[in-house]
Protein backbone atom coordinates (compact mmCIF):
# COMPACT_ATOMS: atom_id res chain seq x y z
CA UNK A 1 0.00 0.00 0.00
CA UNK A 2 1.41 3.40 -0.90
CA UNK A 3 0.55 6.32 0.44
CA UNK A 4 1.82 9.23 -1.99
CA UNK A 5 3.53 8.63 -5.30
CA UNK A 6 7.15 7.95 -5.40
CA UNK A 7 9.20 11.19 -5.78
CA UNK A 8 6.41 13.55 -4.06
CA UNK A 9 7.00 15.57 -0.98
CA UNK A 10 4.76 15.55 1.96
CA UNK A 11 2.85 18.81 0.63
CA UNK A 12 3.09 20.36 -2.42
CA UNK A 13 1.38 24.14 -3.25
CA UNK A 14 -1.70 24.20 -5.07
CA UNK A 15 -2.24 27.20 -7.43
CA UNK A 16 -5.45 28.33 -9.14
CA UNK A 17 -4.11 30.25 -12.06
CA UNK A 18 -6.34 31.16 -14.89
CA UNK A 19 -4.38 29.44 -17.56
CA UNK A 20 -2.79 26.01 -16.40
CA UNK A 21 -0.75 25.27 -20.01
CA UNK A 22 0.72 29.01 -19.23
CA UNK A 23 1.85 28.33 -15.91
CA UNK A 24 3.35 24.85 -16.91
CA UNK A 25 5.78 26.59 -19.98
CA UNK A 26 6.10 28.95 -17.51
CA UNK A 27 7.83 26.46 -14.82
CA UNK A 28 9.26 24.39 -17.49
CA UNK A 29 11.14 27.44 -19.18
CA UNK A 30 12.26 29.53 -16.30
CA UNK A 31 13.01 26.89 -13.59
CA UNK A 32 13.32 23.87 -15.92
CA UNK A 33 10.46 22.17 -14.45
CA UNK A 34 9.01 18.79 -15.67
CA UNK A 35 5.47 17.80 -16.32
CA UNK A 36 4.04 15.35 -14.40
CA UNK A 37 0.08 14.78 -14.99
CA UNK A 38 -2.03 16.97 -16.62
CA UNK A 39 -6.08 15.97 -16.40
CA UNK A 40 -7.97 17.69 -18.85
CA UNK A 41 -11.46 19.42 -17.57
CA UNK A 42 -14.72 17.96 -19.93
CA UNK A 43 -15.71 20.73 -22.58
CA UNK A 44 -11.67 22.10 -22.48
CA UNK A 45 -9.20 23.68 -20.79
CA UNK A 46 -7.33 21.77 -17.65
CA UNK A 47 -8.55 20.44 -14.29
CA UNK A 48 -5.47 19.45 -12.44
CA UNK A 49 -1.70 19.56 -14.09
CA UNK A 50 1.15 18.99 -11.81
CA UNK A 51 5.28 19.83 -12.49
CA UNK A 52 8.24 18.65 -10.25
CA UNK A 53 10.94 21.65 -9.67
CA UNK A 54 14.07 20.05 -7.88
CA UNK A 55 12.58 18.47 -5.25
CA UNK A 56 9.13 19.89 -5.19
CA UNK A 57 5.89 19.12 -6.56
CA UNK A 58 4.10 22.17 -7.36
CA UNK A 59 0.03 21.25 -8.45
CA UNK A 60 -2.21 23.28 -10.10
CA UNK A 61 -5.97 23.87 -11.45
CA UNK A 62 -7.63 26.19 -13.40
CA UNK A 63 -10.18 28.95 -11.50
CA UNK A 64 -11.43 31.84 -13.95
CA UNK A 65 -10.31 35.14 -11.78
CA UNK A 66 -9.09 32.77 -9.32
CA UNK A 67 -7.24 35.04 -6.62
CA UNK A 68 -3.27 35.80 -7.17
CA UNK A 69 -1.00 33.42 -5.98
CA UNK A 70 2.89 33.86 -4.65
CA UNK A 71 5.38 31.28 -4.44
CA UNK A 72 8.94 31.68 -3.32
CA UNK A 73 11.58 29.22 -5.38
CA UNK A 74 15.25 28.83 -4.39
CA UNK A 75 17.55 28.65 -7.30
CA UNK A 76 20.84 28.60 -7.89
CA UNK A 77 21.37 32.01 -9.69
CA UNK A 78 18.58 34.68 -8.82
CA UNK A 79 19.44 36.97 -11.68
CA UNK A 80 19.85 34.21 -13.97
CA UNK A 81 16.18 33.31 -13.29
CA UNK A 82 14.79 36.33 -13.31
CA UNK A 83 16.31 37.08 -16.76
CA UNK A 84 14.90 33.93 -17.85
CA UNK A 85 10.98 34.71 -16.27
CA UNK A 86 11.63 38.46 -18.22
CA UNK A 87 12.51 36.48 -21.68
CA UNK A 88 9.31 34.14 -20.56
CA UNK A 89 6.80 37.40 -20.53
CA UNK A 90 6.82 38.26 -16.80
CA UNK A 91 7.42 41.16 -15.55
CA UNK A 92 9.33 42.72 -12.13
CA UNK A 93 7.44 43.01 -9.19
CA UNK A 94 11.04 43.77 -7.20
CA UNK A 95 14.62 43.65 -8.89
CA UNK A 96 17.00 40.89 -7.52
CA UNK A 97 18.38 42.84 -4.51
CA UNK A 98 20.08 41.85 -1.07
CA UNK A 99 17.59 41.57 1.54
CA UNK A 100 19.50 41.78 4.46
CA UNK A 101 19.15 38.52 5.94
CA UNK A 102 21.23 36.21 3.74
CA UNK A 103 19.24 36.00 0.66
CA UNK A 104 19.36 37.82 -2.97
CA UNK A 105 15.80 37.77 -3.56
CA UNK A 106 13.92 39.39 -6.54
CA UNK A 107 9.98 38.93 -7.88
CA UNK A 108 7.81 38.41 -10.89
CA UNK A 109 4.77 38.54 -12.21
CA UNK A 110 4.25 35.59 -14.87
CA UNK A 111 0.67 37.45 -15.80
CA UNK A 112 -1.42 34.78 -15.15
CA UNK A 113 -2.03 35.09 -11.48
CA UNK A 114 1.24 33.57 -9.99
CA UNK A 115 4.28 35.86 -8.53
CA UNK A 116 7.26 33.96 -8.39
CA UNK A 117 9.49 35.03 -5.41
CA UNK A 118 12.97 34.17 -7.04
CA UNK A 119 15.70 34.14 -4.16
CA UNK A 120 19.52 32.39 -4.28
CA UNK A 121 21.00 32.31 -0.47
CA UNK A 122 24.39 34.23 -0.15
CA UNK A 123 25.33 33.07 3.80
CA UNK A 124 23.56 30.73 5.60
CA UNK A 125 21.79 33.10 8.34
Amino acid sequence: MTWKPDGYPSASPYLFVRDAEETLRFLETVFGATRLRVIPRDGGGIMHAEAQLDDSVIMMGEVPGGADTNVHVYVPDAAATLAKALAAGATVVQPVEDKGDGDLRGGVADGNGAVWWIATQKAAP
